[in-house]
């Protein structure tokens, strides 16, 4: 059985992969690390990197695991990228994003998890399921501080424009935090929202089985 290294969302875990069922493939959840003080992306990946045993792996990252399943593919040779509600350059980052990252507004107001903005936030990623919604709350609840501000800090930041070959994208055309008119899916899952991995799963892994037999 050959092996899909996976990386979730900001703060998520392997819970976010629950739903996906491919065939002849394990399905394995690289963790996130902490940060060390002032270590770049590069320096992240190098050390993420580290979990991969397998030769030529099959990266899949969701979110910002598909921007930092891109820049492992700048230090290893892999077999292919899948990207799932990600972006493949900072080109495609929404022009509010890449505001916010030029006036250094995470700077200035570091992102908490408030109990007030957690419905507007479960808005834009997409979700209105109990188990859903409990899901997002234990990522808010449990994700490192430190964690958070540095891996907010390299999205808004984020200089990218080497797309590995093969790269394949997964894309729902509703996703609020990537919109569908600022990237260049392979596969369009209609009505599929950021968190379509979970609620949009059996479109999800119909795409996953016609990349993998590509």
């Amino acid at each position: 059985m050959k092996t899909i290294y996976c990386i979730s969302g900001l703060g998520a875990d392997e819970r976010a992969f629950s739903r996906l069922k491919v065939e002849g493939y394990d399905l394995i959840c690289l963790p996130w690390l902490t940060p060390l003080p002032k270590e770049s992306i590069t320096e992240y990946a190098t050390r993420m990197s580290k979990g991969i045993t397998a030769e030529n792996p099959i990266l899949m990252g969701l979110s910002f695991g598909g921007m930092m399943s891109i820049e492992i593919s700048k230090l290893i040779p892999v077999e292919k990228v899948i990207l799932i509600s990600s972006i493949k350059s900072n080109k495609e980052l929404p022009r509010w994003m890449r505001l916010a990252g030029s006036l250094k507004l995470n700077r200035l107001f570091p992102m908490r998890s408030f109990r007030l903005t957690e419905p507007i936030q479960n808005r834009f990623i997409g979700i209105t399921l109990p188990d859903e919604i409990e899901m997002v709350r234990s990522y808010r609840r449990n994700a490192p501080q430190v964690y958070m501000d540095w891996a907010i800090n390299e999205v808004l930041n984020w200089r990218n424009n080497l797309q590995p070959s093969p790269i394949y994208h997964v894309h729902g055309d509703a996703d609020r935090i990537f919109p569908v008119n600022n990237v260049s899916p392979t596969y369009i899952i209609k009505d599929g929202g950021h968190f379509m991995i979970m609620n949009k799963a059996e479109e999800v892994n119909a795409a996953l089985q016609k990349i993998l037999s590509t």
